[in-house]
């Protein structure tokens, strides 16, 4: 069963779910819901690529560790990216992206990169989109948007994590866990179903 097929209680519901008062969205271009789910779509899939990126690079300079957390980032993004499509298809559209060649530097200038986009997206792009979305009513894409907020939440966290202790984060062995419905990602299991989207631990997806 699609994710977004669910009783509308627990959609409405999940809307609440571990997200502050939304910031003001200053020079962020709010649209229609379609066109915002559309550069969500965009967004996701280039970040996507771009961790992938980041990945090798952070492997090549022997940060095991970031390496493993830009990969299990890079499987999330392609878990939102998808949720968000199901939703643009359902509204009638087509997903669209354009996704750009990573401009790759140093591994503390892409976890620096990568903290940026992530508290953009936490803090000013998925809040506008999110209250664009409650104006129109959309449970469907309420759900797909606020899912990924929240996951982009614990990525920020991550990568500030990995900043404030690079060298830290050379050992090889590390491992992450994502939640294959919503993309939450975590250095650990939760105790019973992800925090977000209430998935069973048993069927988060392990990277290492």
């Amino acid at each position: 069963m699609s994710i977004f097929h669910r009783s509308r209680l627990v959609v409405w519901a999940l809307a609440g779910v571990m997200l502050p008062a939304a910031p003001p969205t200053g020079t962020l271009q709010v649209k229609s819901t379609l066109e915002n789910l559309q550069t969500a779509y965009n967004g996701e899939s280039n970040a996507h690529a771009k961790y992938l990126a980041y990945a090798e690079q952070a492997k090549a300079e022997g940060f095991h560790k970031v390496a493993t957390l830009f990969t299990a980032a890079a499987r999330a993004e392609g878990i939102h990216a998808a949720n968000h499509a199901e939703v643009i298809r359902q509204m009638g559209g087509e997903p669209q992206a354009d996704v750009k060649e990573a401009a790759v530097g140093t591994t503390r200038d892409n976890l620096q990169d990568a903290l940026k986009g992530e508290s953009y997206e936490r803090d000013k792009m998925y809040p506008g989109f999110l209250a664009k979305a409650r104006k129109d009513g959309n449970a469907d894409a309420i759900r797909t948007l606020n899912l990924a907020r929240n996951a982009e939440i614990e990525h920020a966290k991550l990568y500030q994590e990995a900043l404030n202790d690079l060298e830290g984060w050379k050992a090889a062995g590390a491992t992450f866990y994502v939640c294959p419905v919503c993309g939450w990602t975590s250095s650990s299991l939760p105790a019973e179903r992800c925090p977000s989207s209430f998935t069973p631990k048993s069927r988060f997806l392990t990277i290492s």
